[in-house]
């Protein structure tokens, strides 16, 4: 006769001696599992750590330039300055002897920018000197007479600056043009056509300046020919901007910036 569910369960106890060995054996065997586990965790992460710098140059070799040359597409920070090594001759301080190539005709620009837009340019001899040094023989008048009447006359005399371009006694003249960047709009193997964006610097500090220094930007696009050994200037034109928003800085003192000006260099520029 089947016993009904409601019947009481009888539990049985076997001798200590008798006790089932499974138990204890499984218990024993999880810590070994354990270990292993970790042991093959920990394998994995050091390969995987010698597999991703196995690709790294050294820190204290520095790379090429190539390695150092720039960010990767998308990241938003623009063409970066190419590995090129900068050109080690200068003609009356200006730089000389530029490679035949897309990148030589933007530094040519970059430097040209620059002297167009320095202080010398307002003194008559040192503004003929840099024609001379810059322009391409064939538009070396054109260019002279054009630049003799965009800064002598009424330019030096709205700067406050006497008929040879000097300022007054107290005074310190600046004029400085700062590239930013340089695109090369059109190329060929004997001309070449490339825009600098350009910060600059004009006025003149001091405690009496009725004109003080103030910054302002500008793009300047210079026409380039290839003489057979350099690339010189055959022409120029400027146009306003783009200008960023103004930072809130609290402008420098009169003395300041005439300090400045006169303890602080310029550069010559290659891309």
């Amino acid at each position: 006769m089947p016993l009904s569910d409601d019947q009481p369960h009888t539990r049985t106890r076997l001798p200590v001696d008798e006790q089932p060995s499974a138990l204890p054996t499984s218990r024993q065997s999880r810590p070994l599992r354990t270990l292993l586990t970790v042991l093959v965790v920990v394998t994995l992460l050091v390969v995987a750590i010698s597999v991703a710098n196995r690709g790294k140059p050294d820190p204290g070799s520095g790379g090429s330039s190539a390695d150092r040359a720039a960010p990767s597409a998308g990241s938003g920070a623009g063409p970066a300055p190419s590995g090129d090594q900068p050109v080690g001759t200068t003609v009356n301080g200006i730089a000389s002897g530029y490679p035949h190539s897309d990148q030589g005709a933007q530094s040519a620009a970059a430097n040209y920018a620059v002297a167009i837009g320095s202080a010398d340019m307002f003194r008559a001899d040192s503004r003929h000197t840099i024609v001379a040094t810059i322009a391409d023989p064939g538009s070396a008048a054109a260019l002279q007479s054009r630049l003799d009447q965009g800064f002598g006359g009424d330019t030096v005399a709205r700067y406050g600056l006497d008929a040879q371009g000097h300022a007054p006694k107290g005074l310190t003249f600046v004029s400085r043009t700062v590239p930013v960047g340089t695109k090369s709009t059109a190329y060929a193997d004997q001309d070449a056509k490339v825009e600098v964006w350009c910060t600059g610097l004009t006025g003149l500090a001091g405690q009496s300046s009725v004109q003080p220094v103030t910054a302002n930007w500008f793009t300047l696009t210079l026409s380039l020919h290839w003489t057979g050994s350099d690339w010189k200037l055959t022409d120029f034109t400027r146009k306003a901007g783009p200008a960023p928003m103004p930072g809130d800085q609290q402008a420098a003192t009169a003395d300041e910036i005439a300090g400045t000006a006169e303890q602080f260099g310029g550069f010559r520029y290659a891309r």
